[in-house]
């Protein structure tokens, strides 16, 4: 399977999923992962501020940013690497390049993410089998989630039937360790 085509059939089929499944897809992925002890309990959580089709995040931030978590957003950098900033609400936001939603507070330094006790980390598909996460092909997330810790939980949001066996891999990806969809949680990979 060739990493551009697996792409290209992943971004069709979500240019046909409907504004209500997207919104109740994002409400259970909400839900289940704020029953989780270990989300209710991490005080830095690095996430990212949902664009287009992907799983929708925005109420995801809000709800954790609420229940007291401090939630740190990526801040693309002019070399395609990822900053950090914190979220502060929805006022505290602004489009930056491509258009993506991106706080406004004071850059925390790439090296942030390996202060965060949680890691939301977005998706095209995961291989069920061993973590290998497909993303857009920037490389800005492999290289943030190479700064986590081994303990850290990583999980990729995912919509129903983007769990898919034998998504290629390169030496440089990072797998996750954990898969929201909205049909659950899946903590079991490889």
């Amino acid at each position: 399977m060739d990493k551009m085509k697996l792409r290209r059939q992943i971004l069709h089929a979500r240019s046909g999923l409907d504004e209500k499944s997207i919104n109740e897809g994002a409400r259970s992925i909400r839900e289940t992962l704020l029953d989780q002890p270990w989300v209710q309990m991490a005080g830095l959580v690095a996430a990212y501020w949902s664009i287009g089709q992907e799983p929708r995040t925005h109420g995801l931030v809000f709800a954790l940013w609420k229940h007291g978590a401090t939630v740190i957003l990526p801040v693309l950098r002019p070399d395609k690497d990822l900053d950090w900033a914190v979220y502060d609400g929805p006022d505290s936001l602004a489009p930056g390049p491509y258009g993506i939603m991106e706080p406004v507070d004071t850059r925390r330094g790439v090296d942030t993410i390996r202060t965060a006790a949680l890691v939301l980390a977005p998706a095209l598909a995961v291989d069920p089998s061993n973590g290998v996460r497909l993303g857009r092909g920037g490389g800005s997330y492999d290289r943030a989630l190479a700064r986590v810790g081994p303990n850290v939980p990583v999980v990729a949001l995912l919509h129903e039937g983007e769990l898919i066996k034998g998504v290629p891999a390169d030496p440089h990806d990072v797998p996750v360790r954990q898969v929201a969809t909205p049909s659950g949680l899946l903590t079991q990979l490889g």
